[in-house]
């Protein structure tokens, strides 16, 4: 064999040389794009990315009355995380299955032949997921642009808690290619969706106390309590999305490492990627420090040193810094409540104030004990729909009653009194009673809620205050005016405050002022 026939031999087995250095990066580009369009036409990646977007227009559309116009920026955040794992799923099985295609079809045996290495497929495979964390990210910016251009949002979002949402489709995209090159099956990526389920329920249940696994997770989301002040938040959120990035860095190295790139470069590149992981994991680990305790003790037990308060009519309203722009709307359903009031309740001066309970965190909806003082009424950090007509309860627990607490332990006919002054100028009174009871219920007994208390309706009172929610107003308010005095007096019989106010009285035996033992 003469020596050009060697060099022929052996350049026809090396297979073609690469080509140069922008040439190969725009085929891997090219092979990105092809990828991020086959994705599409799998169809749970199809499915759930409509759903995806679906549900989020559904939500911004339908939510611009009630509670809905009025979010609170720090809660609204954290809500953008949780609906994109679906998307992540179906990413991660369909990535999984691109990137064993060869395979699938008999021809990875010919893909030393190929121009493109086999790591640059890999990358290419990775890349193809970058369009649909892309499209997740705008879609969590319309969603919280939405919320906080309404006049009545108010807080501070984090940039950090709405880069989660897309940096976990990232991660779930790039885990099916790290996958497909540990185990080349077309079943491991089921298998490990279901383990991986069962695994983060586990998780969720018994590392409920560790602040530090806790967060090792994707998500971390913590409900239960009411919108806090964001300053009292104590998530370490700028750690985490560092966490996930470093992590997103180190699966994807992995895999291309897997690919036979084991160059100094790849090598590098995952050590960085290990060292911004093990950072982003260790600052985010410590818990709540002693000055956010503190902090949340103070807001807690006496909100008053770090709220501004604001005069509106006769009443004073109080609020932490990222509510005080809605004090006026406090102002306007107190106002209602007491244009209906008899008597001396109609001027009594009220110091509304903001409460929270952050002692415990996120996670523990804790009670608010009643206020004592006269005058003296409870607002939270939600507003609108029910929660306005709750705080209308309690304004008007403290006109009849006097206070707070003295209003939570109302369980005489005194009660119809309250209920109609909360209710009595709502647009569609009989709504607002289903939102305040516990049960959403018009009938029977039931507990009215307010925001840091409750009222006991017997069956009987619940008879008579609807009736008079479905009487003209102005005719109900001058009786109530007229016999003020009568109907605020404990000593009153449900039967006679249903004569005094024209509806028929009940026939359930509530006859005598004291009707506790219901």
């Amino acid at each position: 064999m003469s020596a050009t026939e060697v060099v022929q031999t052996a350049a026809t087995t090396a297979g073609p040389a690469p080509g140069p250095a922008p040439r190969r990066a725009a085929a891997v580009l090219a092979l990105a794009r092809f990828e991020a369009r086959e994705l599409l036409q799998f169809v749970p990646v199809f499915s759930f990315l409509l759903l995806y977007v679906g549900y989020t227009a559904w939500q911004l559309y339908s939510g611009g009355d009630g509670m809905g116009a009025y979010p609170v920026l720090q809660d609204v955040d954290r809500g953008t995380q949780i609906k994109p794992e679906l998307l992540g799923i179906a990413l991660l099985i369909c990535v999984n299955r691109a990137a064993l295609r060869s395979r699938r079809n008999g021809t990875d045996r010919h893909d030393g032949i190929l121009p493109m290495e086999p790591w640059r497929r890999t990358v290419a495979h990775v890349l193809s997921v970058v369009p649909y964390a892309a499209l997740t990210a705008l879609v969590v910016a319309v969603e919280f642009t939405w919320a906080a251009l309404k006049p009545g949002a108010s807080g501070h979002g984090s940039f950090f808690e709405l880069a989660v949402g897309p940096l976990c489709v990232l991660l779930s995209g790039v885990a099916g290619v790290l996958l497909a090159r540990l185990i080349p099956s077309f079943f491991a990526a089921p298998l490990v969706v279901i383990g991986g389920y069962v695994l983060l329920v586990l998780a969720a249940v018994n590392l409920d106390g560790s602040h530090g696994a806790r967060w090792l997770l994707p998500t971390v989301t913590e409900s239960g309590a009411g919108p806090l002040p964001s300053d009292l938040l104590g998530r370490p959120a700028a750690w985490h999305a560092l966490y996930l990035t470093g992590l997103i860095l180190l699966v994807v190295c992995g895999a291309v490492l897997l690919s036979g790139a084991r160059t100094r470069t790849a090598l590098a590149v995952t050590a960085l990627a290990l060292a911004v992981t093990v950072t982003g994991a260790v600052g985010q680990a410590p818990g709540d420090s002693a000055a956010l305790k503190a902090a949340r003790a103070e807001a807690s037990v006496h909100p008053e040193r770090v709220q501004s308060c604001t005069v509106h009519g006769t009443s004073t309203y109080c609020a932490f810094p990222e509510w005080s722009g809605r004090t006026a709307d406090w102002a306007a359903a107190a106002d209602r409540v007491r244009h209906l009031a008899g008597g001396a309740a109609g001027g009594v001066r009220l110091t509304v104030r903001q409460r929270v309970e952050a002692r415990y965190g996120l996670a523990d909806d804790a009670a608010i004990a009643p206020l004592t003082g006269p005058g003296q009424v409870s607002v939270g950090t939600e507003w609108g729909g029910d929660r306005s007509a709750q705080f209308a309860v309690g304004v008007a627990s403290v006109l009849v009653a006097g206070d707070e607490r003295a209003g939570s332990e109302v369980c005489d006919a005194r009660v119809v009194t309250i209920m109609w002054l909360a209710l009595g100028a709502e647009p569609d009174p009989l709504a607002g009673l289903r939102g305040t009871r516990l049960d959403d219920s018009v009938e029977g007994s039931a507990i009215a809620l307010t925001p840091v208390a409750s009222v006991a309706m017997t069956a009987g009172q619940t008879d008579v205050v609807r009736q008079l929610l479905r009487q003209p107003r102005y005719g109900v308010i001058a009786k109530v005016k007229a016999h003020w005095t009568e109907l605020t007096s404990p000593r009153t019989s449900l039967t006679r405050v249903a004569q005094l106010l024209g509806v028929t009285a009940p026939t359930t035996g509530e006859d005598s002022g004291d009707t506790c033992d219901w």
